[in-house]
């Protein structure tokens, strides 16, 4: 018998389809390509797509802001260059994101008089479609040496203290936020995040010039509508300043001007601002203000038809302040929300506003913790809350509050609070 034997040999590798349709290899070549010729806009929308997927994330924003509007690449961008990325307080914009903490970092690390100032406004053609809020929590000083070798060249007759205040002051944000078209909420904070042993009290300095640069910026900023400046040292005259430029402001709604150096002249001016101006929220919690300036801003709530908030929770006001402020909230008819925790309050307060809680028909929250209220403060506000249907929000915690008292208040609010919550279903 005789066999015949056939062998077949087989290339694994071999393919029909070996050479890519010309379309792919056009479209690797414009991906490959784009720094130097970025035609995007020309291409059919899946061919754009397929370009974009490929796109690098290292191209310079100069190439891909104005151009590259698909999120993917944005969100690409955002997860490699972040650890955290919540793209929901960024309106769901990843583009938006990417632009915003760009632009925040180039701030953070900013050296004035190192650092090439048109490194920030370079990025302003690039970013102004898309920056709504800007949050930066540190301000970085001149270089030490630097301040001094330019401080040798000056001529003698300068006054010293001029020349130590013009090389301490931080990057002036004015032509950036003023140039920002859609800017609507600013958080600053004037100080070095890690200083590590190089502490020295004068990283920590928000000057003269830093105010009057940031107050003419701001007052530009026709969109704002949050403006926080907290834990930077804000002193009377550089409140009173910033008040005087953001009287009559045309959107400003929440002010917080939290731990700072606030007091009685500073809380003059901002009585003064709340009735002049739209602000919704006052957040001076951890500041100085006596008895004086809860006076004025008493009259500015008398005076005020759109504040909602006002937040003095670690200040002084005492007794002559609370009562001023209930005195206000007899007529006023806007405040929903009122914090006075530790403020040295006691029992002629809780009298005043025992008559608030009476008569007031607006007021849903109020915090009185840490104060020294006592067993007749107690009984006197809960006599008030005896016909109050509003108030929904009563903190009594360690003001010696007699327990019963602090219970049968504390069934009136809830009573109420459970009545506003079966109305809204």
């Amino acid at each position: 018998s005789f066999y015949t034997r056939r062998c077949i040999t087989e290339d694994p590798s071999w393919s029909l389809v070996t050479v890519p349709h010309l379309t792919e290899l056009c479209l690797q070549h414009i991906a490959h390509n784009f720094e130097q010729n970025p035609i995007l806009n020309y291409l059919l929308p899946e061919h754009q797509n397929k370009v974009v997927d490929r796109l690098s994330t290292s191209l310079p924003l100069t190439v891909t802001a104005n151009i590259v509007s698909h999120e993917d690449y944005w969100k690409r961008c955002c997860m490699e260059r972040w650890q955290v990325c919540d793209v929901s307080n960024y309106g769901d914009s990843w583009k938006r994101m990417f632009l915003e903490r760009h632009l925040e970092n180039i701030l953070k690390f900013f050296i004035p008089n190192t650092t090439d100032p048109k490194q920030v406004l370079e990025l302003i053609p690039l970013c102004k479609g898309y920056v709504r809020k800007l949050e930066i929590d540190q301000f970085l000083p001149p270089l030490q040496a630097y301040q001094k070798e330019e401080s040798d060249d000056l001529s003698d007759t300068e006054d010293d203290a001029e020349v130590g205040e013009v090389y301490t002051h931080h990057y002036d944000l004015k032509d950036l936020i003023t140039a920002l078209p859609h800017l609507e909420e600013l958080h600053l904070i004037y100080g070095v995040k890690s200083c590590g042993m190089n502490f020295e009290w004068s990283l920590f300095n928000f000057t003269e010039l830093d105010c009057s640069n940031l107050a003419a910026g701001v007052k530009m900023c026709r969109n704002l509508k949050v403006f926080k400046l907290t834990r930077s040292k804000v002193d009377d005259d550089k409140i009173k300043l910033l008040a005087r430029n953001l009287q009559n402001h045309p959107c400003l709604l929440e002010l917080d001007l939290s731990h700072n150096l606030i007091r009685d002249h500073g809380a003059q001016a901002l009585g003064k601002l709340i009735s002049h101006s739209k602000l919704e929220t006052l957040d001076l919690c951890n500041n100085q203000i006596c008895h004086l300036g809860a006076q004025a801003l008493a009259q500015g709530l008398a005076e005020s038809s759109t504040l909602t908030s006002l937040n003095l929770r670690l200040n002084f006001v005492g007794d002559k302040g609370g009562e001023a402020i209930g005195h206000a909230l007899l007529t006023n008819t806007s405040l929903k929300s009122l914090h006075l925790g530790s403020n040295n309050l006691s029992e002629p307060t809780a009298a005043v506003f025992s008559q608030v809680l009476a008569q007031n028909t607006t007021l849903t929250s109020i915090n009185f913790s840490c104060n020294h209220l006592g067993l007749d403060g107690g009984k006197q506000l809960l006599e008030g809350l005896a016909n109050n249907k509003t108030l929904t929000e009563l903190d009594l915690r360690h003001t010696e509050v007699e327990q019963e008292t602090d219970f049968l208040i504390h069934k009136i609010v809830w009573a109420n609070r459970e009545a506003v919550r079966l109305g809204s279903l």
